[in-house]
């Protein structure tokens, strides 16, 4: 059945009686808005994962030592009853890579590598931490199996400076740590 709306248009009616251009077009409108509608939900609830995923936690104001993350390599050097103790190469390196770690080039020079992104907090920079990734014990009154005692004792330097922060010591770029069990 044809109507005639106007001259030159021609509309179809279905069987009820609805004209079914006007249908198609509403349905059409409908479709582009609810895609529309679901695109933005789709971004508002990525975007709400996403920067609950990268926030970090809350460090006081006091705590932080960088803002925007760092790459830092303090050099390590360990002393036992007067023999250079090997720093491995790939230490924090394998299935997760850790913030604190050591490479193949210049692992045998003692360089640490610190590489932590966003906020850096004190405590990311501990010295403790490189020993904790190593699975070494270190502090002020032992290093590896060495413990104070009768055949000597725990020492630090740090920048050719005597150091008694010894585990808790912050590291910084470009540091040279000496610890020595003489």
């Amino acid at each position: 059945m044809q109507f005639r709306y106007g001259v030159g248009t021609d509309r179809k009616m279905d069987a009820a009686g609805a004209d079914t251009h006007m249908i198609n077009k509403i349905n059409t409108e409908t479709k582009i808005i609810g895609g529309i509608g679901l695109l933005t939900l789709a971004v508002l609830v990525g975007g709400v994962f996403f920067l609950s995923k990268t926030e970090s936690p809350s460090v006081p104001e006091s705590e932080i030592v960088e803002r925007n993350g760092l790459h830092w390599h303090p050099k390590l050097t360990i002393t036992i009853d007067g023999k250079k103790q090997e720093i491995p190469a790939n230490i924090g390196i394998g299935a997760v890579h850790q913030k604190i770690h050591t490479h193949d080039q210049d692992a045998k020079d003692g360089v640490i590598h610190m590489e932590i992104q966003g906020v850096v907090a004190k405590e990311d920079t501990k010295l403790s931490n490189f020993f904790r990734i190593w699975g070494k014990e270190f502090n002020s009154t032992q290093i590896f199996d060495k413990i104070n005692g009768a055949d000597g004792k725990v020492k630090m330097t740090v920048n050719s400076k005597e150091n008694t922060d010894f585990e808790n010591y912050l590291m910084k770029d470009n540091d040279r740590i000496e610890v020595r069990y003489e």
